[in-house]
């Protein structure tokens, strides 16, 4: 895996873009991976007994057993950089792994890609991402950001009937923080009766923010020095914690700002060693800024 929050894989997805499948993973290669993610305790309980309630679910339905239409469309709630975008693609392929998605692709977007300039012109610009997304996960970022106006809501109710209309080939993943989500799904019957399924992602602790920084140092090409971990972990020690804070993405931006340091201070050495090209020592972190928030993670 690569380096950044619970996924060590990159938080920064951009937004409409549609995520290749995993359509050589199997359903035990893909819960193998989710299950060695850092941290992500609670997500990992929850995925495993959606994916079995899933699986039960096919079954029933393949030996002709009555079964109730169970909801697969997710709620996926808390602050920035906590692994939302990289568990929703292994939903996207666990889905796939179950024979309830064709293609499981992860197409991530937040209201800019959904909701026009105009009105009437939103209902075909989002129904428009929803036909990308078909045979796949729909990811919508920061998703009560479209209960705020008129515009937003013509989005949500586009996205409703497609919701009905794709049944069966379309999954949708709305995320953001705790409190507006529970508001955005509560706007509309249509939400509410689609997403009875809320997944809480709680921030890193700080040995997992340790954990974390040290597999994107590695990723990276890095090592950074026992003191440098020392260092790491009274920057996290020293950081507030509050809605926004950016777990993943805060730990990345510390790194990046400890590679920038440490090119800084070879600055003189004309032929440095693999060691010095390689080494990050304590140093490397003392600019470090105040990073603490990033609303614009997407992790």
């Amino acid at each position: 895996m690569n380096a950044s929050g619970r996924g060590i894989s990159d938080p920064a997805a951009a937004p409409a873009t549609a995520q290749e499948p995993a359509q050589e993973k199997t359903l035990e290669e893909l819960l193998k991976e989710l299950d060695t993610l850092t941290g992500l305790d609670r997500v990992k309980q929850e995925i495993h007994r959606q994916t079995e309630l899933l699986r039960i679910e096919r079954l029933r339905a393949e030996a002709g057993l009555t079964s109730p239409t169970l909801t697969r469309h997710l709620v996926f709630t808390g602050n920035p950089g906590t692994g939302k975008t990289t568990v929703g693609r292994l939903v996207a392929g666990i889905y796939r792994a179950l024979g309830l998605l064709d293609k499981g692709h992860l197409v991530e977007v937040d209201r800019s890609e959904l909701v026009a300039g105009y009105l009437g012109q939103t209902a075909e610009k989002t129904t428009a991402v929803v036909q990308r997304a078909l045979g796949g996960v729909l990811f919508i970022d920061e998703a009560y950001a479209l209960a705020e106006d008129q515009y937003g809501r013509e989005a949500v109710d586009t996205l409703v009937k497609d919701m009905e209309d794709h049944r069966d080939d379309l999954v949708v993943i709305v995320a953001g923080y705790p409190g507006p989500m529970a508001r955005f799904v509560a706007t509309n019957p249509g939400l509410e009766s689609r997403f009875s399924r809320t997944i809480t992602f709680e921030d890193y602790s700080a040995a997992e923010l340790r954990q974390i920084f040290a597999a994107m140092a590695q990723a990276a090409d890095f090592e950074p020095e026992p003191g440098t971990l020392d260092r790491f972990d009274r920057l996290v020690a020293d950081q507030v914690r509050g809605e926004g804070f950016g777990n993943g993405r805060w730990a990345r931006n510390v790194l990046d700002s400890a590679i920038a340091r440490h090119a800084w201070r070879l600055r003189d050495v004309e032929r440095p060693t693999v060691d010095q090209l390689r080494t990050l020592v304590p140093e490397d972190l003392e600019d470090v800024v105040d990073i603490g928030t990033d609303s614009e993670a997407t992790l």
